[in-house]
């Protein structure tokens, strides 16, 4: 395995194509701006998405999705979820039976409540597919700081491809094979963060946001749970590790529109500040769909959708939470 078809030329999709670039392989990075491919093909830069980050020379940006396809033994797909589908379907036309595909693209389908690996399933021919996940901040990674991230699949030979392409001396690869929970965990995790930026925006302290952190991993466990997931992969990277990353980091961009909303301003001018997608925005109408269809107690994702898709009060939807009758910590107690 020489090469890997890395679709999507975002902060993260650029920062898995390095990863591969410096762990020796060629990265063939589909990216749609012509001005992007060229910078990266001839400067080794992302300057829209990473700016002042060299890129590996073996990061090379392609045209279409038929080219990263075609010649990679293994596809990670890294594009946001709103566009997940048509482009699974697009990679769909070139792909073979015997190719294995990751998804690192975190979130759901808001009409199905579909996983991405779902998608994959349906719209292309290949079986052998996995997800990736993990408190994995982008620019962190670019930095060469220490990280680690989860590679989970029901297949031990996507497991494996995932782990010799990404694991280094900088990046410590873990596998899994709870792809439910480790899907589940990736995506709800954004909701949480959007939920902290508000809380550091109203300038509560560390007491709150524990609280709301604990009982958001709750609320993780329970979706996942309900989908099939195992509850101790929400005790790990791709649950709690991802979960504390992105609610305590300003890089996290789903943290910065919660700090956006915090400080007074509207969802739409914290979405054009911010320049790029916040999958948590998108989550949140989604889990709200699927709880109430469910009926999964998921108070904190319930009061975000409040916030973010009914034009609630922020000081309404805290005083609502703080208000709840007094229950059972563990849900199993009866």
């Amino acid at each position: 395995m020489k090469r890997v078809g890395v679709i999507g030329g975002g902060s993260w999709g650029t920062s898995i194509a390095n990863i591969l670039g410096l762990n020796g392989f060629e990265a063939l990075l589909y990216v749609r701006n012509p001005e992007q491919r060229q910078e990266i093909n001839e400067e080794h830069q992302n300057s829209r998405y990473l700016r002042g980050f060299d890129l590996s020379p073996k990061v090379r940006a392609v045209e279409t999705v038929e080219e990263a396809a075609r010649n990679s033994k293994l596809i990670i797909m890294v594009v946001p979820t709103k566009v997940f589908r048509p482009v699974a379907r697009e990679l769909g036309e070139y792909v073979q039976g015997d190719q294995m595909i990751l998804s690192a693209s975190k979130g759901f389908e808001l009409s199905t409540f579909k996983r991405m690996t779902q998608i994959l399933r349906e719209e292309t021919c290949c079986r052998k597919i996995g997800a990736l996940s993990g408190p994995n901040l982008a620019k962190e990674i670019m930095q060469g700081q220490p990280c680690a991230t989860v590679v989970a699949s029901r297949y031990e030979e996507v497991a494996q491809a995932g782990a010799r392409v990404l694991h280094s001396s900088r990046c410590r690869v873990y596998l899994n094979d709870d792809l439910v929970g480790v899907e589940v965990g990736g995506a709800m995790k954004n909701i949480y963060a959007i939920a902290a930026g508000i809380l550091s925006g109203l300038g509560l302290g560390a007491n709150t946001q524990a609280m709301m952190v604990t009982r958001g991993l709750a609320e993780m466990r329970r979706v996942g749970q309900r989908l099939g997931a195992v509850k101790e992969t929400f005790m790990g990277l791709a649950g709690i590790g991802d979960l504390m990353v992105t609610c305590g980091s300003a890089l996290s961009r789903n943290f910065r529109v919660g700090l956006g909303l915090g400080k007074g301003q509207t969802l739409e001018e914290v979405l054009d500040s911010l320049g790029m997608v916040a999958e948590g925005v998108r989550t949140t109408k989604a889990v709200h769909l699927y709880a109430k269809q469910e009926k999964i107690y998921v108070p904190i994702a319930e009061a975000m959708h409040r916030v973010l898709h009914e034009g609630m009060a922020i000081s309404e939807v805290v005083g609502d939470l703080m208000k709840r009758r007094a229950r059972y910590e563990v849900d199993d107690i009866a």
